[in-house]
Formats: C-alpha cells, sequence, structure tokens
C-alpha cells in the first residue's frame, strides 16, 4: 500500500512537470532557406531594404542587397516571402535572472542567490531551468538570447550566455563562466525610518570599511592563484579568470563616486575588462570611462528618476547621452519582476527612439552592443555572413509594441515555435469570448 502511494505520488509529480514544461526545442536545420523581400535591419547601424539571407548548416551564408531570387541559385532551398515585413538579429538580455527563478513564492524554484558575502565560486549556468515557462514566454518578443546572472551577497558569482531553445543547461550554454559579478559598495545609504531615522539619503559610515574589506579579499585571491595552491581554496580559484583576462568584471554602481572608486579599484587589481551595471550617473564621466575602457550596461529605462533635481525623463535619455559621447551601451532589465521585465527590452529600446536614439542606435543597444561586451559578438549580434542563423523576423517595427508582431524566430538556424502558456491562454479565451485574431 505504501509502496502504491509512492508511485502515485511520482506519477502526480511527473504529469505536473509535463503540464509545465515548454514545448519540445527545435529540431536542427536540415535543408537551406532564403528570407526574401524583408527590410533586414543588421544590428550594426546598417539597413538593407528588398533583402535576401540565406541560411544554411544554422548560420547566414549570405546577406544580399536588392537581390532578386534566382531560380537556379533558390531551388533547393526553403524560401520565405518576408515582402513588406522586417527581419532582425535576435535580442540579448544583459544581467537577466531567467531561469533562475520559477515562482516567487515557492523557495524550491528559487536558486537566484546564495549564502555569504563572498561568492566567486558559483556558478548561475547549473541553476539555469532551461525548461522554464518565464524563459519561453520571451521568443514571441524576439528575445532569443540572454546573460544568467546570480544576485546576492558583495560578489556574487559568475554569469553565463544561454540561448532560449533547449533541453537543458548544457545544450542552452553558448559561453560559460564567462563575467564574474561585484556589488559594489553604496557611498549612501538611507536612514531606516522604522528606527526613528531620517529616511533621506545621507554618507554610508561603513563605506571605506567595506571597500577595504573587498580589496583584501580580491588580494588574498591574487596571492592564492600566484602560489602552489596546496590548499584547495575554490572562492579564490573563481577569481582567477578575473586577473588572467578570461573573465569580464561586471560591477554594480549608481553615483559617481562609487563608479569612480569601482573603476579605479579594478584597474587597481589589473583587471582589463570592465563593465558598469546600473550606470545611473555614468553620463556625468563619460571620459573618465573611456579613458579606461569601460562599458555600461544602463539600468532599466522604464524608471522613475532616483533624484529629486533630476530630469522627469533622464531615465529615457541616459542611453542617448551616453552613445552621444562614446561609450559602449547595453539595456539590462534588473529590478522589481525582472524576469517578467526582460520580454519588454524591445520597447525599452523603443523608448530611447522616443527620446533621441534613431532606430538603429537603439536597435545596436540590445544586438551588437551587448553580444560586444559578453563576447559573443564572432557568432551573435548582427545579421552577418559567417555568423549564427539567430533572428526572427516580424510585421513590422520591433521596437514599437504596436507592431512588434514576430511571425519567424530561429535560433542557430533551428525554427521556434512562437507557442507559449500565455499565447495558448489567450487563444483559449478569445473562443470562448468570440474575439477574433
Amino acid at each position: 500500500m505504501k509502496t502504491l502511494k509512492h508511485i502515485t505520488t511520482i506519477l502526480t509529480l511527473l504529469c505536473f512537470t509535463i503540464c509545465l514544461a515548454q514545448q519540445t526545442p527545435a529540431s536542427n536545420q536540415v535543408k537551406d532557406f532564403a528570407i526574401v523581400g524583408a527590410t533586414a535591419h543588421i544590428g550594426n547601424g546598417t539597413v538593407i531594404e528588398n533583402s535576401m539571407i540565406i541560411v544554411s548548416n544554422g548560420k547566414i551564408t549570405r546577406v544580399l542587397e536588392n537581390s532578386q531570387p534566382n531560380a537556379v541559385t533558390l531551388q533547393a532551398m526553403d524560401i520565405i516571402d518576408a515582402k513588406g515585413k522586417h527581419v532582425y538579429p535576435g535580442f540579448i538580455v544583459s544581467n537577466g535572472t531567467l531561469g533562475l527563478v520559477e515562482v516567487d513564492a515557492v523557495k524550491a524554484s528559487n536558486d537566484l542567490s546564495e549564502l555569504g558575502t563572498y561568492n566567486p565560486h558559483i556558478r548561475s549556468i547549473i541553476a539555469y531551468n532551461a525548461e522554464s515557462k518565464v524563459v519561453e514566454s520571451m521568443r514571441p518578443n524576439g528575445v532569443l538570447l540572454g546573460q544568467v546572472v546570480p544576485r546576492g551577497g558583495r560578489i556574487t558569482g559568475t554569469s553565463s550566455v544561454v540561448q532560449y531553445d533547449a533541453w537543458n543547461w548544457e545544450d542552452a550554454a553558448i559561453k560559460m563562466d564567462n563575467g564574474l559579478h561585484i556589488n559594489w559598495p553604496n557611498s549612501f545609504s538611507r536612514g531606516r525610518w522604522w528606527l526613528g531615522e531620517d529616511p533621506g539619503l545621507k554618507p554610508n559610515k561603513n563605506y571605506a570599511k567595506q571597500v577595504k574589506e573587498l580589496e583584501e579579499y580580491f588580494n588574498e585571491a591574487k596571492s592564492y592563484n600566484k602560489g602552489d595552491k596546496k590548499e584547495p581554496h575554490l572562492p579564490f580559484e573563481g577569481l582567477a579568470g578575473v586577473f588572467d583576462g578570461s573573465k569580464r568584471l561586471y560591477i554594480n554602481a549608481n553615483d559617481e563616486k562609487s563608479i569612480t572608486d569601482a573603476v579605479n579599484f579594478a584597474k587597481g587589481q589589473g583587471v582589463d575588462h570592465i563593465t558598469i551595471v546600473g550606470a545611473y550617473e555614468a553620463v556625468n564621466m563619460t571620459s573618465f570611462l573611456k579613458q579606461h575602457n569601460v562599458s555600461v550596461f544602463l539600468r532599466r529605462v522604464h524608471t522613475r528618476p532616483d533624484g529629486e533635481d533630476d530630469d522627469y525623463d533622464l531615465p529615457f535619455k541616459l542611453a542617448k547621452q551616453l552613445v552621444d559621447d562614446g561609450v559602449l551601451v547595453a539595456l539590462e532589465t534588473s529590478g522589481q519582476m525582472e524576469r517578467m521585465n526582460s520580454r519588454n527590452l524591445p520597447f525599452y529600446a523603443g523608448t530611447t527612439v522616443a527620446h533621441g536614439l534613431s532606430k538603429e542606435q537603439a536597435l545596436q543597444l540590445i544586438t551588437q552592443n551587448p553580444a560586444k561586451i559578453m563576447g559573443i559578438d564572432d557568432h551573435y549580434g548582427t545579421l552577418e555572413a559567417g555568423k549564427s542563423a539567430t533572428l526572427f523576423i516580424s510585421e513590422g517595427d520591433a521596437l514599437d509594441m504596436r507592431t512588434n508582431q514576430v511571425i519567424h524566430a530561429f535560433i542557430d538556424g533551428r525554427q521556434l515555435s512562437l507557442e507559449t502558456h500565455q499565447t495558448k491562454l489567450w487563444k483559449r479565451y478569445a473562443k470562448k469570448y468570440g474575439v477574433e485574431d
């Protein structure tokens, strides 16, 4: 009887898991295909009207301008007639946590952070849930790739880059453990109103101490990695890639002092590849950032200004100001409900268009630029011969929520299903209430 109960429980869990799982990942490309007639947004600022893009074995082999389909060339291919439509490289989520949390209220589905202050050895990729229902909901907006970043502590761990159509994290991984993430100490803190303190901003009395502790930790790790390593120390070994240049250092910092101190700290440690995440006040120090070759993951566009004297639309204009000053910028989506906000990534880029950037400049913020920063630009981020056929076709402007209607999407040449639990629910209730497409 007890055995029967166990079997029943296991079968119930399996059925529940199957119901929650995404659809089967797409099969490998078996036949060449060509996308004909679309306006191609290359991702590097170039636009090709009436284009023809040929894909073979998961790679883009040719991108032609003003080309008419040649019967001899195309006779062995599948033809996708995209006249009047638009084709884009797959959008890339920067500094995201997709796949690490499924249901916030269910602790067993939350792998967002680990206990402890210093966790450079923590690898987000092994906790990534490729079958997350949240992950699959990205694809209908053209969001096909993303960075998986752990949270929590001073040093949060290492991030990896994944594609959003896989059975497991091994299949999803594009570039593993290529970045280490730090939460820089806050130079200012808010008073604890529940203790009767003034809730306004005030200098953080522990700031210098916290920076010194971080510096001492790095120095100890550097000494360990130069030594004989007789006694294994996984956290210190996790910092080795930062010192030898194989890992980029991502530092969460927003105000001028924090950004300045963070960059000087990293340079003092011999770190060459630095990205500031958040970077709210980076516009006041663009010369400093360029001098040290520092890139930026700019905080979520749809937020309110931090300072009471800031322009109400400052968060919308920051990307324009940084781009104009020559800083390498990508958009990130962290913050409240960030896993849900990631699907709105193209519309954050669209907001920057309304506040000064051209559409192609805004497109670069979520395609070519994050690919460069993450070190995957050899294969992703633009529509160019030799690169991965990770792209999608939209009925209209993909940066506009009114016209972003994805009809075909591909990862490495594999045609994806655009069906999600959300589209299933929409169809179900549209039928119930007699709503037409």
